[in-house]
């Protein structure tokens, strides 16, 4: 849906840029380590080359509308410490899905959720999305609460979904609608 680089968003501590050509090693050492990728739907990454294959991908998706991928980076130090993703856009139905990974040295911060506010403002407001959905591993009791602190609702369960690494996973799906996230940005103001 989107037809060029995602606009840089900031929250009080992170700055979310478009993926960029010098990422690489900081994108290999997050999505390298085996405990990110715990519950992701691949396992960890063994190359470098697969780190650039990514800023690749971001590249085509910036160009052809099809995804936004953002840098998550600590405003202080300009580190790079995970990515947000909207993508599988819709646009009859105005729908998208999200993703996220985190460095696991910078997990029990609230990057994640401080880091998806702006996202979410920026997918309810400028791209004109009315649903954004999520697909996570129900293991993943962190993810789930950072879906559930931001609005999400758990809407359904698929049993052996995904085999990664030999090992059949099932998948948790949740959704976000745009009244849902008004509701929710009216009472933080409230507040």
């Amino acid at each position: 849906m989107p037809e060029a680089l995602p606009p840089i968003l900031h929250t009080e501590r992170l700055t979310l840029r478009p993926i960029a050509a010098g990422d690489g090693p900081a994108l290999f050492a997050i999505f390298s380590d085996p405990e990110v990728v715990r519950y992701w739907s691949r396992g960890a990454w063994t190359e470098l080359a697969q780190a650039e294959e990514m800023i690749a991908a971001a590249a085509r998706d910036y160009a052809d509308g099809s995804g936004l991928r953002y840098a998550i980076v600590i405003s202080a130090t300009g580190e790079l410490v995970g990515v947000a993703s909207l993508f599988a856009f819709n646009r009859d139905n105005r729908r998208c899905d999200i993703g996220y990974v985190l460095g696991s040295r910078h997990w029990g911060r609230g990057y994640v959720s401080e880091a998806l506010v702006p996202v979410l403002a920026h997918a309810f407001g400028a791209l004109g999305m009315n649903r954004i959905e999520a697909d996570i591993d129900p293991r993943n009791i962190a993810s789930g609460r950072v879906l559930e602190k931001l609005a999400f609702r758990r809407e359904g369960y698929m049993p052996e979904r995904w085999l990664v690494n030999g090992e059949t996973t099932d998948t948790a799906f949740y959704g976000l609608i745009k009244r849902y996230w008004d509701q929710r940005s009216s009472a933080d103001a409230a507040a």
